[in-house]
């Protein structure tokens, strides 16, 4: 369950539980909210949920995307439509992803002034800062052309 907590020194702290499920199946609870965590069959499961890395991937898009339409709210600018893709390779030694790429779509074009708040508003988001040391991370803002 995902609690945020407030501290003696007004530190929030959040929670999320994981419970096993059997194999490689596990339940994901955050709030009042559950999701499934599996693997594919080739790893023994039954591709029934995303697995970590995923989830890992996934909490950083979301949270880019987050961040680029509350720019685009603040400017009255069109946010429907707005993605974001996030891409990482396997390293090892140790295993872990590395080399993130965050490319995030904006359905309408922007100006320069707006291309920059957007790509500026995107590195506040508090996953890639979280995640900035040590592992890479390259942001691409993909917009229409012309603006």
């Amino acid at each position: 369950m995902l609690r945020t907590i407030r501290s003696t020194q007004g530190v929030q702290t959040v929670e999320v539980t994981v419970k096993h499920l059997g194999e490689v199946q596990f339940e994901v609870t955050a709030r009042q909210h559950t999701v499934l965590c599996d693997q594919p069959a080739e790893n023994g499961g039954k591709d029934e949920g995303m697995t970590p890395p995923e989830f890992f991937l996934a909490s950083l898009a979301s949270c880019a995307a987050f961040y680029a339409v509350a720019y685009l709210k603040k400017k009255g600018l069109p946010r429907e439509g707005v993605e974001a893709r996030v891409t990482a390779g396997k390293a090892a030694a140790p295993a872990r992803l590395a080399n993130f790429k965050i490319e995030v779509k904006i359905p309408t074009a922007l100006s320069e002034a707006d291309r920059a708040g957007v790509d500026d508003a995107v590195h506040h988001c508090l996953i890639h800062n979280t995640l900035l040391y040590p592992p890479t991370i390259e942001i691409e803002l993909k917009t229409p052309e012309g603006a």
